[in-house]
This record gives structure tokens, sequence and C-alpha cells, in this order.
């Protein structure tokens, strides 16, 4: 993903026009934060780009030189645009090169015509609203997607409609720059979050297709887009899980994906570690269950490569970095992860390690809730794993569970997954699963995530259409043939391949965990005709959902929804 976003809109955004001359870049937030994804300083410098500046702040006036502007079609950043350019005398640069991220309103685009027109060499709307968050990754910036999709407060609101709306319009950039337009289906749910989103989605791949720059429409590429709802599999957002990428955002305080950290040679001064792609190393070990890294990060392979020295110190201290890391998740792990975690797989699965049926949930969830050790999070963890286990439990043995806790304070932790449909007090049919027994895994990592299995049926061509509607015609790769056979293409390298190949995009509303997103590589990997990209409002670590759950009902103006 951003291999195409660095490669096609931004290549040709920074090397339109009359190129004589240096340029100055201007950002607005959003779009600080999505080229900062992609590309370095040093890729800027590379194509002509000299100065990086904020459109919203006060600039020294740069007459001789062209500016390009990569901003959002916001009334706020149209604004800083304008007052660049409010006289041609006092204008601060020579011309202006205008790039919006998304489509852009009647109401703005009239501005900018009659304000500063005769300043302006190229506007372009680029159909970029969505964040690269890894290869085969992507978020919304929805602000608070999560409240305004599933709380009670805002049930049939405008607000909600409007979440849904930019939320289908931002899906649609994404299937834009991939040059997709997908079979969209959703599963078939009480709630109609999925529903709705889907026939959105649908909608605006229609509009899209009729007016895009080659005036034609698109017939449906050989991709599906299927669109689920959080409440579709709630115990992967709950479950501690022991792969390295998911226990490190869990266990520890990473924060914008920076790894804070000291050393023995750093003299006990903190050190900053980025976990990007960049990075060959954690996307080597990133997926890996913690004791096989820490089996491939042993002093050993230090040691061979401190022999190499000093060619090959990039090597080492990424050795460091991510040993560090793993040294981190086991000190947090052994003292009490551990044996919680045997419990949750117990509890996940319904059988203990051995393949024997558990039959007394709540013997198994008591010692939990009776260690000390556990904080609030950890046993209100273990509590909904023993409901959802359970397809619900009764109000009487609810209350008693949360007085006896002592967790009257964050009991909406528990009580409100009810909005996303996820049964609390009630019974419900338990979804089938594929079975998975033969699967090679460890004790403590037996429980795999619900929409690895939708990965897999969709490829295969086993979602049933009646729970998996099409929101539209099929599209002609899922047409009763599975994805295209890998057998039938000739030799081309793996990105040749992944471009010509079948695309499985997955969106799921109000988050996605760590372990969905290693399912999207894991399923590539297997089904080589077939890509996987997954996608969601935003990227959950289990404390960070169990809050957001809580806040669902509180009042509209106490929670941070924030408007542009």
């Amino acid at each position: 993903l951003k291999t195409d976003v660095s490669t096609g809109r931004y290549t040709e955004m920074v090397r339109k026009g009359e190129r004589e001359t240096w340029l100055i870049i201007l950002l607005d937030d959003y779009t600080t934060k999505l080229l900062s994804l992609c590309c370095k300083m040093t890729d800027l410098l590379a194509e002509g780009i000299t100065v990086v500046e904020n459109v919203y702040k006060n600039r020294e006036p740069v007459p001789h030189m062209k500016a390009i502007y990569f901003i959002t079609p916001t009334k706020k950043s149209v604004d800083g645009l304008i007052d660049d350019f409010i006289s041609r005398s006092s204008s601060r640069y020579k011309a202006a090169y205008v790039y919006f991220t998304d489509f852009c309103p009647d109401n703005l685009f009239n501005k900018i015509k009659s304000s500063c027109s005769k300043s302006i060499r190229r506007c372009k709307e680029i159909n970029i609203s969505f964040f690269p968050y890894e290869s085969q990754v992507f978020t919304l910036n929805v602000p608070d997607a999560f409240y305004r999709c599933y709380s009670p407060t805002l049930e049939k609101t405008k607000d909600k409609d409007a979440v849904m709306e930019t939320m289908a319009e931002q899906i649609v950039t994404l299937c834009a720059t991939l040059e997709e337009n997908p079979g969209v289906r959703c599963k078939s749910t009480p709630s109609d979050n999925a529903s709705k989103l889907a026939h959105l989605v649908e909608k605006h791949l229609e509009d899209y297709y009729k007016t895009d720059e080659k005036s034609q429409i698109k017939a449906k590429t050989h991709s599906q887009l299927i669109i689920i709802d959080r409440g579709f599999d709630p115990v992967s957002t709950v479950l501690h899980e022991l792969t390295f990428q998911a226990m490190a955002y869990d266990l520890l305080p990473i924060e914008n994906d920076t790894y804070k950290y000291k050393t023995d040679a750093s003299a006990g001064k903190e050190k900053e570690a980025i976990l990007e792609e960049d990075d060959e190393l954690w996307v080597k070990i990133r997926h890996k269950h913690i004791a096989d890294v820490i089996e491939y990060l042993s002093l050993s392979s230090l040691s061979q490569l401190m022999k190499k020295m000093p060619h090959y110190r990039k090597e080492i201290s990424r050795q460091v970095v991510h040993l560090s890391l793993a040294e981190d998740c086991m000190s947090k792990f052994k003292p009490n992860i551990e044996r919680l975690c045997k419990t949750e797989q117990d509890l996940a699965l319904g059988t203990d390690a051995e393949g024997q049926k558990v039959k007394d949930s709540m013997r198994v969830l008591l010692p939990v809730l009776l260690n000390k050790n556990h904080d609030n999070y950890d046993k209100i963890r273990a509590i909904l794993l023993y409901i959802f286990s359970t397809n619900g439990t009764t109000q009487e043995n609810l209350d008693k569970l949360i007085q006896n806790v002592q967790i009257e304070s964050d009991s909406d932790m528990i009580r409100n997954w009810k909005y996303l449909d996820v049964p609390i007090i009630s019974s419900q049919q338990k979804q089938t699963r594929r079975d998975r027994s033969l699967e090679e895994t460890f004790q403590l990592s037996r429980w795999t995530p619900v929409i690895k299995d939708v990965m897999e049926d969709a490829i295969e061509n086993k979602l049933d259409s009646k729970d998996w509607p099409y929101c539209s015609q099929c599209p002609p790769t899922w047409n009763g043939s599975g994805a295209v056979s890998a057998r039938q293409k000739t030799k081309a390298s793996y990105q040749d391949e992944r471009k010509s190949s079948a695309r499985l995009i997955i969106f799921v509303i109000g988050g996605i965990t760590y372990s969905e997103m290693r399912s999207a590589y894991e399923v590539s990997q297997a089904h080589k005709s077939c890509e996987v990209i997954i996608g969601s409002t935003h990227i959950l670590t289990p404390r960070r959902l169990l809050d957001e759950v809580k806040s669902l009902t509180k009042p509209k103006d106490t929670v941070c929804v924030k408007d542009e």
C-alpha cells in the first residue's frame, strides 16, 4: 500500500509542472501524517522539494519559488491557500500546484476560483483519504469513529450518518489508489452498520468510476471488499497475544510506534526506536511467536555479527533494539501473564491444551479473579472471555461477578458490549469455526482470529451468499471458480504477480487488532494468487478498546469528538 501511494499519487504530485526550480511543499495536519508514512525527507529532496511548511502557520514569503499544496479539501486548509495569494503583489510564492486528498466541495472550489485562480497552475483531486499503515494494512482518519458508530446516544442521528458517509468516501479512495472496483459484500447481522456502509461504498464506487479521468464506467475487477462489524469477533480483541508485534503493543507503553528503551551501552540514557517497515528485521520477526523471536535474536547470533564489525553496525543496533523489546515483553509475561494466557485460551476455545472440553468455565475463571497480582483490566478481559464462551450470562451472575471483583466503576467495559451486538445477558448460537486441530501451535496461542476463517473462506469461495450478501454483481474472479490459479501465471516478479492477481480487501468498523493484521499476511502467503489487505477506522489494543467500550454510554460532550 505504501508503495502504491508513494510511487503513484505522490510521485505524480511532485514531478508535475515546470521543474527548472526547487519547490516548497505545503501540508496540513492530515497530509503531514500521510506523507510521513509514505516517504522520508531524503525522498522529497531527491524530487527537488527543499522546504516543508504547515499551511496553517504564518510563513516568510519566498516569491521566486513555486509551491505544491498537498491539503485536505476543508475550509481551514483552503483559507490557508487563499491567504498566500491574497493579492498578486504580495503573493508568498511564484505559483501554486494544488492537490486535494479528496473531492473538493463546490463552495470551496468556487472560493479558490474567485480569490486566487490566476496563481494556480494545477488543481487536482488525487483521492487518497486513508493512511497506509503497513504494506497490507490501512486506517482511516475518522476521530472517535468507535463512539460515533456504536454509542446508543448517537443512534439514528445525523452524526452517525455523517461518519458512515465519510468512511465510505475514504474506502473508495483506497479502491481508487489500488485501481480496483471490487464486489462489495457484508456480514448480515442484527446491526445495520456493515450493511449500511457496504451500500454507501457501492454507491460511491459507481459514482467514482463514472466520473474518473477517462470518463468511462469501469467493470468490476477481480476483487472483493468485505465489510464487518467489530462485534463479529470480540474474543480476538481481549485475548493476550504472544506474537511479537501484538504482544509488544499490548504489554508495553508504545506510543506512535515509538519504543523507548535503555541499554548498558547507553549508560542509563533512554533511547527511542521507531517500529516500522523500513526495518527489515522488524518485518521478518513481528509476526513470530515470542519464543521464536527470542531464539532468533539469541546472543549467539548477535556475537556472530559483532565479529563482522564495523560493516554491520546498523544490523547490530537493530538486533539490540528488538532483543530489548523481547526482554521487556518477557519481563511482563513471566510473573503474571503466562498463567493468565492458559486460562484465556481454555475459555476462548472451550477446550484445554490436550483437547479436553472445559466443563465448568467458572472454575477456570475463578483463580484469575482471586489473584491480587492481576489488575482490573486483566480481570475484565478474563470475565469477558468467560461471557463470550458461554454466549452470555444471567443478569444475576454478571452483577455478582462485578460486585465480588470490585469493578463497579468499570462495569460498563463489560455491559456496553451489547451495543456491538455481542450477547452479554442472553444466549445465542455459537458460530461454527474452521477445523484447525491439525495445525501446529504453541499451547498458549491456540486461538485463531475469526477473521482468518473469513479470509480463507472468501478466497476458496466458501462464504455463504445468504450470510455474506453482495451489494451488487459478483466480481468475475469469484463467480464460482475461486481465486485465480497461480499455475496459470507466467513467471513474474512478486509485485507484478500481486498486481495482476485477485485482491481481498477487509474493512472492520470500529478497529482491528494486531492479530487480525497478522492474519492478512499469513493468508496472503498461503494463497499466492490473492493479496489480502485489511483496514479499519483505527488499530486497537485491548486496553484502548475497553476504554472505548466504557465511553459508549457517556454523553457526547464528555467524549472528545473532533470535527474539522
